[in-house]
């Protein structure tokens, strides 16, 4: 007579996460950690503060999670496997075919909202707005602001499109190198996170190199200043006189975008800017006042 067959005891939820951050510690995931407890979360939708409280006790492991898990571990980014991207106070919708936001770009909008506080209902204009997460964060951070927005991708102008529709901002699918000619000489800032990675600089990372759209990283020719040149100029385009435009771009590039604007642009106060990581960030200038234009001509 044979023994009945017992089934293995459930993993508890903290067992799960334990060993699902050694899974993810051993596939190279830049914090395993973190990113166990997120899964779980996914599927739990509790909170971290309320999921490490259970791992305390006896809470068994969700029902999903180590598929999760192996996804994660062959380097799916996690937030196509969670399907959201958290950024500022926002819950952007995100998948293949979109550029996933990243916390750097933060500070970029911070500076944009930095530069029109106190001014009255200011138009603004994203160029290559890729999710929606900059024109989004200043449609719902900044009191009646206009906010126009532009995405070249028809993949990313449907996540972009998810995002933004519910806040008001006007998005279009269209090229930021002539986007918004309606729009030209009235905008009062211009914010524009372009794709700007050299043709040959390809990302260490899976998740960037394998997940992220070739078009939102590389931003043309051999340097890959093609669509940062493109930005700076349809900035000049669309402000007033005496708007502010910010771009980001990588730490090594700083210096070449500032010599870019002072070179071809009439661009005044030109500052490059750090991220919270201390790395040259971003840029910013000011449209040179018309009085002041002429008077650089010797008119």
């Amino acid at each position: 007579m044979t023994e009945p067959k017992h089934a293995a005891p459930a993993r508890t939820l903290a067992a799960a996460v334990r060993e699902a951050a050694a899974l993810l510690a051993e596939a190279g995931v830049p914090s395993p950690r973190a990113d166990a407890e997120l899964l779980a979360d996914h599927l739990l939708n509790v909170g971290l503060g309320r999921l490490r409280s259970l791992m305390l006790g006896d809470t068994p492991e969700p029902e999903g999670y180590a598929g999760l898990v192996a996804e994660r571990a062959r380097r799916i980014p996690l937030q196509h496997i969670t399907g959201v991207a958290h950024f500022r106070y926002l819950e952007l919708a995100v998948g293949p075919g979109v550029f996933i936001p990243r916390p750097e770009t933060e500070s970029v909008v911070q500076l944009a909202i930095d530069h029109v506080r106190g001014v009255d209902g200011p138009r603004i204009v994203d160029l290559g707005t890729g999710s929606g997460a900059i024109a989004g964060s200043l449609a719902t951070e900044v009191p009646g602001a206009e906010v126009h927005a532009v995405e070249f991708s028809p993949f990313a102008h449907a996540w972009a499109a998810k995002n933004l529709d519910p806040l008001g901002v006007h998005l279009i699918l269209g090229d930021l190198r002539d986007a918004f000619p309606e729009l030209n000489g009235t905008v009062d800032v211009v914010v524009s996170n372009p794709p700007y990675i050299p043709a040959e600089a390809i990302p260490n990372e899976p998740e960037v190199a394998l997940h992220d759209p070739p078009e939102a990283l590389y931003g043309g020719g051999a340097d890959g200043m093609d669509l940062p040149t493109a930005a700076a100029a349809s900035a000049a385009r669309l402000l007033r006189p005496g708007g502010y435009f910010v771009m980001e771009h990588a730490e090594v590039q700083a210096g070449w975008i500032a010599a870019m604007l002072a070179r071809t642009g009439p661009w005044t106060a030109i500052t490059t800017h750090l991220d919270l990581n201390g790395r040259e960030r971003a840029t910013s200038a000011v449209l040179v006042e018309e009085s002041a234009r002429n008077e650089r001509m010797g008119q």
